[in-house]
């Protein structure tokens, strides 16, 4: 049996397009959150990936076009994804996103929908985004969590966006469109939204025909200028299960709960604003 026919994952389908193209959709309702079994999931693709020489572009997307990945699922244990295999030895999420950008394959993020925290950095992680025009929200709230993200945000949103626009995107927690994250070069492209699966899977099959070192190498040079070594991310995930361990933090998740966090809720499509009005306020303010 082939992997494709072997693979059994619990939140995402895995659709081979064509030997060289693979589609990876999310799908675990209500609101896509990234939790431990879709972390297995993604450790598992990414193992049978690191070997695999014929695949050339991996697409991922979203059964749900509200919601591509909402963020971290913040009701998990997390000590379940921590006892996940670790090939690099870092924390769950470092070990996905770091392996996911080091693939020979190109990784492609199709943002049609809501992709905030873990849900951007998985995005980040991969090597090109593609956002909805019109239905694409990305964003990093954990500053209203009085935490950092934790899957190296602070690392790969300045070598894409420069320094003054990360620090208004990772200070601030709010939310960006799909016009405004391209202009700012947090996405590649911003594409209408009836224009966008035709888009992305043409871009795609383009690259899926080219000579599968070629594009090894050329990553690889990429990476070398561009990102930061392995080594500094899980410096990101430390500061962030810190923070989670406070008392402020575990405040606002609660009260975030309280109020639809994680449901189909309002909240969930407007969290970028609303954490604001939820977070505590700074005494001195």
């Amino acid at each position: 049996m082939t992997f494709i026919e072997e693979f059994a994952p619990t939140h995402l389908t895995l659709t081979a397009e064509s030997p060289t193209f693979w589609r990876v959709t999310f799908d675990n309702p209500p609101v896509n959150v990234i939790g431990p079994d879709m972390i297995s999931d993604l450790k598992t693709l990414l193992t049978e990936l690191e070997s695999n020489d014929t695949v050339n572009v991996v697409v991922f997307d979203s059964a749900d076009e509200d919601f591509y990945l909402a963020h971290y699922d913040l009701a998990a244990d997390p000590s379940v994804a921590e006892a996940l295999p670790s090939l690099t030895g870092y924390a769950a999420w470092v070990d996905v996103t770091v392996r996911i950008s080091n693939l020979s394959a190109v990784t492609i993020s199709a943002v049609r929908g809501i992709a905030r925290g873990a849900g951007s950095e998985f995005a980040l992680a991969t090597d090109i985004r593609f956002a909805s025009r019109e239905k694409a929200i990305l964003g990093q709230m954990e500053v209203g969590f009085a935490a950092v993200p934790g899957g190296g945000a602070s690392g790969r949103l300045p070598a894409l966006v420069g320094r003054g626009r990360a620090f208004e995107i990772l200070l601030g927690g709010g939310d960006y469109d799909g016009e405004t994250a391209e202009r700012y070069g947090y996405v590649n492209r911003a594409v209408p939204d009836d224009e966008f699966v035709e888009f992305v899977d043409a871009y795609a099959h383009r690259v899926a025909r080219w000579d599968h070192q070629a594009i090894a190498d050329i990553k690889a040079f990429i990476n070398k200028y561009t990102r930061l070594p392995d080594a500094e991310y899980p410096l990101h995930s430390d500061a962030f299960w810190g923070a989670a361990r406070q008392p402020r933090f575990q405040a606002v998740a609660e009260a975030l709960f309280d109020g639809g966090l994680q449901d189909r809720s309002p909240l969930e499509y407007h969290l970028g604003a609303d954490i604001a009005d939820i977070a505590p306020n700074n005494p001195l303010h």
